[in-house]
């Protein structure tokens, strides 16, 4: 009896052990980090222009040949607040040798971040994020939401959720190593690599009446005639929605974003020429 106790109890420590594991792999290490590559190559970040909190001007392009860590956050956020601190060290600590980080706050107002930004000692800019600039950026879905872009302006890793400073600065130091223009071929993130790539858009397609497709090679008539299309097929993403409705009232699905590309792309096809 007691032999069979024993058996029972080292399976039960062993499946523990493997729950353990897995929740700490999947769940409470960095809760996600995706991989930046997309056909064997980094996607380039969108360019942006936004103005800081102190009336400054943020540009992207103006951080070129430095390596940029943009965090979308806010004051409300724990993560975020928990993260912060971290930011602080890494920007003072490689500052000098080419690190950037910029903060854009998707909170409502500008008073709690100046407030938080004071109390915390911030060191690098932050501005007031905008839907479109996060729609950009393939659409925050929750925060914080950090992307790593290299000295070359390609995106090479999107961290979502809580990520340990050391995860960062490990990514950092090598994107730090790299000569300015240069893709970093081999780059690995140093967490938990999610299957998917990231996503980007472009202002033509986050603008489109069309969210996600760039219709602004379309005429008049050819862009009601594609409408049409869209309106005639139906979503599959169980929101009972055509394509059109979907992509007009839920611009973040990537159901109905890949099936409004796939038929543009088809429409294109029958109409060139």
């Amino acid at each position: 009896m007691k032999k069979g106790k024993v058996v029972l109890g080292v399976i039960l420590g062993i499946a523990v052990a493997v729950g353990l594991y897995f929740v700490n792999q999947y769940w409470i290490a960095p809760a996600t980090t995706i991989a930046a590559k997309s056909s064997g190559e980094f996607p380039q970040a969108p360019a942006f222009s936004l103005t800081s909190l102190s009336g400054g001007k943020v540009s992207l392009q103006d951080y070129r040949g430095k390596v940029v860590l943009l965090d979308f956050w806010a004051t409300w956020c724990g993560p975020c607040r928990i993260e912060i601190p971290g930011f602080v060290e890494l920007q003072r600590k490689y500052g000098s040798q080419g690190l950037a980080i910029i903060g854009v706050s998707m909170d409502d107002g500008p008073e709690p971040v100046r407030q938080f930004y004071t109390t915390f000692h911030m060191n690098y800019p932050v501005a007031m994020g905008t839907d479109s600039l996060g729609e950009l950026y393939g659409g925050i879905m929750g925060l914080p939401t950090s992307f790593l872009i290299g000295r070359d302006g390609r995106i090479y890793a999107k961290h979502v959720g809580l990520t340990d400073a050391s995860v960062f600065e490990s990514e950092i130091k090598e994107l730090l190593a790299a000569a300015p223009s240069h893709e970093v071929a081999d780059f690995r993130p140093a967490g938990y690599t999610a299957s998917q790539n990231i996503q980007v858009s472009t202002p033509a397609e986050v603008n489109s009446v069309i969210p996600g497709v760039d219709v602004s090679k379309l005429s008049p008539g050819e862009l009601k005639e594609f409408e049409k299309v869209l309106a005639q097929g139906r979503c599959t993403c169980g929101c009972g929605f055509t394509v059109l409705k979907c992509r007009q009232v839920d611009s973040s699905c990537q159901v109905s974003l890949e099936l409004a590309r796939t038929a543009y792309a088809k429409f294109l096809k029958t109409h060139s020429g």
